[in-house]
Order: C-alpha cells, then sequence, then structure tokens
C-alpha cells in the first residue's frame, strides 16, 4: 500500500529537506521500498534515514556498488606504485593476451574498453561466484569489440578482470586486501564476503513489482536477443537462466562476493567508503590523494555504451556521475547498483552519499528517487559546509 513506510533516522541542522523529499519519496511508493539513505559531509554523518521492512543496520545486496569497493583497491595499488595504469594487462598476466588482447593496458582495462564482456556460453552460478574461475575462462575469450576502440559496460566481468591483475601482483584477493586494509580499519559495513556473525542482519533482496504501467513498457520493449552483447554481459545467455537477484541472494555469492557484483552493505556503509577516501574518517586519515582521486575520477569512456546501448560514461573503475546527475560536483564519482543502490563522493563539497533498496526498483539500476534525493543531499551540503 502506498504511504504504509514510516521514516525512521535522523539528520542534521540544515539536512531537514533531504527528511522531508525521503519521506515524499516512501508516501509515493506502490510497495514498501525497504530503503536507507545515508550521507556523510567530512567525518560528520549528516543524514541517516529508512524506511520499509529494514533498520539502519540492515545489510543487503548492494550489486555493482560492490565494483566502487573493488577499484579503491586498484586506486591504492595504483598510489603506491604497485600497479601501473599504462602496462600491459598481459605485462600481469600473461594469459590474458590471447585472441589479439596483448595491448591492452590497465587503464583501458578498468574504463570498460577490453571488449571481455563474458564468455560464450555463459556461466553457471557456481562460477559466477568464483573470480578466478570467471578470470581464467575471460583470458582465453575473444574480446566482443576491438579493444580500445569502444566501450561498453563489464557488468559481471570487470571484478574479476581486475582482480586477477590484482591478484598476480600481490597474491592475494581484492577482497582479502579490501577487507584488511579498508572495511576493518574504518569499520564500515560494506562486506566483500558477509561473515556468518553477521549473517542474522541480511534482508534478502526483492524482485521488482512493476505498475501495470511499467508491466507495459517493459512488454513493449524490446528484448535482446540470447547472444547479444547485453545478453552475454548479464549472463542471461546461460542456460540454465541466470537470475541477478537469485543469484545475489544466493549462499556461494553471499559467502564469496564476486568482485562485480556480491558485496553486501547498507547506506551508511556505503557512505562511509567514500568519506574515508576523500578525508579524515573514524580518526584515520583519507585513503586517496587528491591526485589519485582527480586521475580515478576522470572521465575515460563517454558516449554510446556497445553493451547497454545508450549513453554511459566512466573514470576508472567508477562511474562518472555528473553526466547522469548534473546538479551534482562535476568530478563526482561512485558507483550504482542494480536494486537501485547508488553511491558517490564529491571531492570539492566532501560530499559522502549511499543508498539502498531491498525491493527492485525499476527499470534496474540507480533507483529513479535518486535524481531528487542526491540533488536535495547535495544542496545541503553546499549550503552547510563540513567542519574540519
Amino acid at each position: 500500500m502506498a504511504g504504509s513506510a514510516v521514516v525512521h533516522g535522523s539528520v542534521a541542522k540544515g539536512f531537514e529537506a533531504v527528511r522531508a523529499e525521503f519521506e515524499a519519496f516512501v508516501a509515493a511508493e506502490p510497495v514498501d521500498p525497504g530503503a536507507q539513505l545515508a550521507a556523510y559531509q567530512g567525518r560528520r554523518l549528516v543524514v541517516d534515514l529508512w524506511a520499509g521492512e529494514v533498520d539502519g543496520d540492515s545489510l543487503t545486496g548492494v550489486f555493482s556498488v560492490t565494483k566502487a569497493a573493488a577499484h579503491l583497491v586498484v586506486a591504492l595499488l595504483v598510489q603506491e606504485g604497485v600497479l601501473d595504469l599504462d602496462r600491459r594487462v598481459a605485462d600481469y598476466w600473461p594469459e590474458f593476451a590471447a585472441h589479439g588482447k596483448g595491448a591492452v593496458t590497465l587503464r583501458e582495462l578498468i574504463s570498460h574498453r577490453s571488449g571481455v564482456i563474458g564468455a560464450d556460453g555463459g556461466f553457471s552460478d557456481e562460477e559466477l561466484a568464483d573470480d578466478r574461475i570467471i578470470a581464467e575462462r575471460l583470458a582465453g575469450q575473444r574480446p566482443f569489440w576491438r579493444p580500445g576502440v569502444g566501450h561498453g559496460y563489464h557488468a559481471l566481468a570487470i571484478g574479476a578482470l581486475t582482480g586477477e591483475v590484482v591478484r598476480r601482483v600481490t597474491d592475494v584477493s581484492i577482497q582479502t586486501i579490501y577487507e584488511q586494509r579498508v572495511r576493518a580499519p574504518y569499520g564500515l559495513d560494506l562486506f566483500l564476503g558477509l561473515p556468518n556473525t553477521e549473517q542474522h542482519r541480511y534482508r534478502e533482496v526483492l524482485p521488482m513489482l512493476p505498475t501495470a504501467e511499467q508491466q507495459a513498457v517493459l512488454a513493449a520493449g524490446e528484448r535482446p536477443g540470447r547472444h547479444s552483447r547485453l545478453s552475454i554481459a548479464f549472463n542471461t545467455s546461460a542456460d540454465p537462466s541466470f537470475d541477478l537477484v537469485r543469484f545475489v541472494n544466493s549462499p556461494v555469492s553471499l559467502a564469496k562476493s564476486p568482485a562485480s557484483v556480491g558485496g553486501v552493505g547498507n547506506a551508511r556503509g556505503i557512505a562511509g567508503m567514500f568519506a574515508a577516501m576523500l578525508g579524515e574518517f573514524k580518526g584515520r586519515g583519507p585513503l586517496l590523494t587528491p591526485e589519485t582521486v582527480a586521475e580515478f575520477a576522470r572521465i575515460h569512456s563517454v558516449g554510446q555504451d556497445l553493451v547497454i546501448g545508450a549513453p554511459t560514461a566512466f573514470g576508472l573503475g567508477f562511474e562518472a556521475l555528473s553526466v547522469t546527475y548534473p546538479a551534482l560536483g562535476a568530478d563526482t564519482f561512485g558507483h550504482s547498483g542494480a536494486a537501485g543502490a547508488l553511491a558517490f563522493g564529491d571531492p570539492r563539497s566532501g560530499l559522502a552519499y549511499g543508498y539502498t533498496r531491498r525491493r527492485f526498483a525499476f527499470p534496474g539500476g540507480a533507483a529513479p528517487e535518486n535524481v531528487r534525493l542526491s540533488r536535495a543531499v547535495y544542496q545541503a551540503a553546499l549550503s552547510a559546509p563540513a567542519a574540519g
């Protein structure tokens, strides 16, 4: 029933309009969204709201927001000189050179330009949960376009591809480095591999419940062919059929947390990760220097996406969000998630934003309400600059 969910939580002085916007969104929803909204400005948690069958501590699948955590690890290793963006991937991972991929650089790989969006025949759920299996298959896979000449969203592949580069250099996984250097030290509620001790907080992602009008839109849309780039990138070309919601909720995905889509967290956790990238957070210094943030946020791929079939914009591993959300700062970088989540940081204002949804939003990807919610948070942040 529309308007049945009650909004809980708090906002700092100056952010009252954000709560009003969140309340208006929840009241208008035809079904319970199970939504959380959090924002930090500098070290201050200035927005902490939730509604529906979740609370502020609940965890749920954040889908491709996971890519932000994975590529934060890559940014740290580039910052420290362990990885070089302009070296060839094959220098780190020789097997990747097969089928004409030998000249692909790490910079091209993490800006979605390699063309290795998936595998012929697709993956089973068990394979897709294991980044090492994905990487082994993709090393020998022909690219689906000439590497470097265009970009396309490597939806379920990019974390495994960059993860294998990290593993070849450090001998440990992206998930392990993230846990040791980011999640545990900063106490973040964003996990790449859900511990048994936290499973009681997990709330399953719920499938979309489109309205009659939305069902008509879906029915009228052109269905991609089974062997289209879109189907290959999102693994719907697999046999048996692949269900992304089922997969993200599965015990194997929760345990192994594939670095493209398997993260589990809440709004505070994903906003906190961006706050820790940008500045002092929980008594620790920033994870990234301003120079590293600028390099990873800078647009590297923009225009017609060869997978999505619509314009997209990427930095290095992150989405360049000011293209999609022009009300935000020009350097805003982050990532969306399929069920509706959105996380970003703006280095100019010091704002870090996190939004999650338990109920899959129409039509998929960052939920439409993020347009108004992010604008409200950003405008409040500009009017109430962070202290210290």
